[in-house]
């Protein structure tokens, strides 16, 4: 078991830039993550929301800067964006569970009784211990959503990346969803990326908006001015007796 230095952070990103071809998507973008930490990630679409998380998981190179770790690449768990996995692929909901070990397993190294008791715990903690035997393409989104927050899990990560989970799932998942995220920030960092400032307020710690920098917020609460002064400007949602939306103007 590894014992991580609590003064210290799990992973510190200091003037990081990245970008495809030669777009640079982000600029001079300073993190840290620390043992207890749980991030939303706000911004604009293409603001380079995904880009980071991608670039904190090693799945795209940067151009400049530094990125160190305490924490080891194998423990971190991924939930990806739904609309890119592949529903065609003939694979069940257990299968899948199981494949957040390949990392470390390997593919074609076979799994221990104790990796499928820990498959079964996890899809019996999602509600899903039912439906473990169907093919992937046959889930709804929630479904789809729980698998993969099960996979994610199956190597005891200390930090968890999620990229727009509540996506594509009704409102009772997205409720679940977030209770459990609540008792797993007692053990994990956690870093998630949402469209919807209005809803992820209420359960991260803090907030980092992102649009070609990033501005870190050391709150949960954030106001209108204070986008508009980061340059984040993202869709608010506000709930209320008359629910309503408030779209901010995008300055290119």
């Amino acid at each position: 078991m590894v014992t991580y230095k609590l003064d210290k952070p799990l992973i510190k990103i200091e003037n990081l830039s990245v970008g495809y071809q030669t777009t640079k998507v982000l600029d001079a973008v300073n993190l840290e993550i620390g043992v207890t930490d749980f991030i939303g990630i706000i911004g604009p679409n293409g603001g380079g929301k995904t880009t980071l998380i991608k670039t904190i998981l090693g799945l795209i190179p940067y151009w400049e800067g530094k990125i160190s770790y305490q924490i080891s690449p194998s423990k971190i768990g991924y939930l990806p964006q739904i609309n890119l996995i592949d529903k065609d692929f003939p694979i069940t909901v257990f299968d899948v569970v199981l494949s957040g070990l390949a990392g470390k397993k390997g593919l074609w190294q076979s799994f221990s009784k104790g990796d499928r008791l820990f498959a079964d715990e996890l899809l019996h903690q999602a509600g899903i211990s039912h439906i473990k035997n169907k093919a992937i393409g046959q889930l709804s989104g929630g479904q789809m959503q729980r698998a993969l927050l099960c996979r994610a899990l199956m190597n005891h990560p200390d930090l968890l990346v999620l990229d727009e989970p509540s996506t594509f799932v009704d409102n009772q998942f997205e409720n679940e969803l977030f209770e459990w995220l609540k008792k797993l920030n007692e053990t994990i960092a956690i870093l998630m990326v949402s469209h919807d400032l209005g809803t992820i307020s209420s359960h991260v710690k803090t907030i980092a908006c992102v649009n070609r920098q990033l501005h870190y917020h050391r709150s949960n609460k954030i106001s209108a001015e204070q986008l508009a002064h980061y340059n984040c400007p993202i869709q608010i949602i506000t709930h209320g007796q008359v629910p309503h939306q408030v779209l901010a103007a995008h300055k290119l």
